[in-house]
């Protein structure tokens, strides 16, 4: 495993537990230019936006921090409960349990367009069991927290007083100050041969030439920090933002901070949920790639790069870190 050992790393990374935002770190506000016009459609047209400063975790949202929180309130995640099935009209009953979609290598290269070959909506993962029944997070507290979904992360951000950061503040942090680089270290993936994140080695989905743990998620702060001193910005696990997706970025933009893509709460653009392929589900833009990203497969280890999340699904590599808005810090 990359990175410094777990007793070092908690000399390193600061506490970001505190409600009134200790250890966390400030932001400056500033304008810069988002999005890209080199990779995935969705990611284009890059266009000038402005953001104000704003507090942010070093780090994302861990299984210890979300554990606390569970234990502080009894809250049941969105995939430890099992669906309301007026949310789902037509839906099989036999199919409407509690569960999360879980990652599962197939054996055999094949086609890559074909999810369902290596997603399957396992019953009973979830945060405590992320490789489903029989799984647990034992040794895994400095892990980021896996199968949130929305609802599960507004609840966690409500408690700790702290908010989702917007695609605009989240993709400004990840850059570091970096303005047009490829990458939140520079314009090389592997600067010297050296990896700067946790994503997929190998041929995905089939083959992972990592060794040991380092095939799933791994601790927080394992990799090098971008230059505002931010931890897994990019890889191990997605992360979500407040913005409603859309499949494209407007041509120019607002001001950002504290503007949601789309203010009225409809949808811009719909998925579907695996269970209930007939039912339109609204998304949300994650951000920063996973440990499942390859060269061969999902780039989108850039701070560019974007991804719409149905609200109502969780999944084995999807967590979210929180922020704080300067009008907000206690």
């Amino acid at each position: 495993m990359a990175g410094a050992s777990l007793s070092a790393l908690a000399r390193r990374v600061p506490d970001s537990s505190s409600k009134s935002g200790g250890g966390m770190i400030r932001i400056p506000g500033g304008t810069f230019r988002m999005g890209s016009n080199d990779h995935y459609p969705e990611e284009a047209p890059a266009h000038r936006v402005s953001v104000d400063s704003f507090w942010i975790d070093p780090v994302p949202v861990t299984n210890r921090r979300f554990k606390d929180f569970v234990r502080a309130t009894g809250y049941r995640t969105v995939a430890e409960s099992p669906p309301d099935p007026t949310n789902y009209p037509g839906a099989q009953p036999e199919m409407l349990y509690a569960g999360s979609l879980t990652f599962h290598p197939p054996r055999e290269p094949g086609d890559t367009r074909d999810w369902t070959r290596w997603w399957t909506f396992l019953r009973g993962a979830n945060w405590r069991h992320p490789y489903g029944p029989g799984s647990s997070i034992k040794g895994l507290d400095d892990h980021p927290v896996v199968h949130v979904a929305l609802r599960d992360a507004e609840a966690y951000v409500a408690w700790a007083g702290k908010a989702l950061p917007t695609e605009a503040e989240w993709e400004f942090a990840a850059r570091g100050g970096l303005e047009g680089a490829e990458y939140a270290w520079g314009d090389a993936f592997a600067p010297a041969g050296r990896r700067m994140a946790n994503t997929w080695q190998g041929d995905f989905p089939h083959l992972n030439t990592a060794a040991g743990p380092d095939k799933r998620t791994t601790p927080v702060g394992a990799f090098p920090p971008n230059g505002y001193g931010l931890f897994d910005m990019i890889g191990n696990v997605w992360e979500w933002t407040s913005d409603w997706y859309s499949a494209t970025h407007p041509a120019e933009a607002a001001k950002a901070c504290c503007i949601p893509r789309n203010p009225q709460g409809g949808r811009e653009e719909d998925s579907v949920d695996p269970r209930n392929p007939q039912v339109p589900i609204p998304c949300k833009v994650v951000k920063g790639g996973s440990h499942l990203c390859a060269p061969n497969y999902c780039r989108r280890y850039r701070p560019a790069a974007r991804h719409a999340q149905p609200v109502d699904t969780s999944m084995s590599h999807v967590g979210f870190r929180c922020i704080l808005r300067e009008g907000d810090r206690s």
